[in-house]
């Protein structure tokens, strides 16, 4: 493990206006079942606990416990505070109280306006799976892909063989062109009810800031991260009641979540782990 001189781990920063910098009122347990508190500088606060080293282990079961201890603060702070910006697991700062002090006095012009501006906003995540078969359905209905298959039929099995790969990559390139208008339909329907939304690679996320793989069968059309109030968030979820109950249309909705995807990038001031 790496060794670090007055370390203080860093879960998130909270706006903290009204709240006596002496006294934030709200303490809790983090990893390691380290105490948990709040430095405030103006109207900026940053969720700590004392740390000497970085988190480091080969022992999948120890680092899970110590990711779930991590979202449980930040869950914990976004409920006393309101929305916080989250930091990666194991970003830390070294200098003690006084150098996380300094810092969000240094950084406050910029982070102030940023938790203001997401003050009452959560991250939901939005994931849509269509059941129907698409290969079917797009050769039933596309004359090129027709007239390959007929020219397959007739064809020697030499020539058979190329027109079948002329013909799957044709129906690759069509089913892209089909996932994609569909992952935009749904985009257009759901963005009238979002502060902010970003479309998300093909790794579903488990709710704690880790994103786990999927196997194809699985893959999903179409899958965002949006920024949405209680009101938006309640408005989105009739709308993607509709869609779900469109045939062969399946829709995962999770969250809240701190909205990892849509916290600005902080400079942790020189600091170590996942965020400097």
């Amino acid at each position: 493990m790496t060794d670090i001189e007055q370390g203080r781990y860093l879960y998130c920063l909270v706006y903290t206006p009204g709240v006596d910098p002496a006294n934030p009122e709200w303490s809790t347990e983090g990893i390691e079942d380290e105490p948990v508190s709040v430095i405030t500088a103006g109207d900026v606060g940053a969720v700590v606990h004392p740390c000497d080293s970085l988190y480091d282990t080969d022992d999948p079961q120890t680092i899970q416990g110590w990711l779930l201890s991590h979202q449980g603060v930040v869950d914990e702070a976004g409920e006393v505070f309101g929305t916080p910006i989250p930091f990666q697991f194991d970003t830390i700062l070294t200098g003690g109280d006084e150098s996380v002090r300094e810092w969000l006095q240094s950084e406050s012009e910029r982070l102030e306006p940023e938790l203001s501006a997401l003050s009452g906003h959560w991250e939901y995540r939005v994931e849509i799976t269509h059941h129907e078969d698409a290969r079917a359905a797009l050769s039933e209905a596309d004359e090129e892909l027709s007239t390959l298959q007929t020219k397959i039929d007739d064809a020697e099995s030499g020539t058979a063989y190329l027109l079948e790969q002329q013909y799957e990559k044709e129906l690759q390139k069509q089913l892209r062109q089909h996932r994609h208008q569909q992952a935009q339909s749904v985009a257009d329907r759901i963005a009238p009810h979002v502060s902010a939304l970003e479309s998300l690679g093909k790794r579903r996320s488990t709710g704690v800031g880790i994103e786990t793989g999927q196997d194809d069968e699985t893959e999903p059309i179409a899958r965002f991260a949006v920024l949405a109030t209680d009101e938006g968030a309640e408005a989105l979820g009739e709308e993607l009641d509709e869609i779900a109950a469109e045939p062969g249309v399946e829709v995962r909705f999770t969250g809240p979540w701190p909205p990892y995807t849509f916290a600005p990038e902080i400079d942790s001031g020189g600091g170590h782990g996942a965020n400097s």
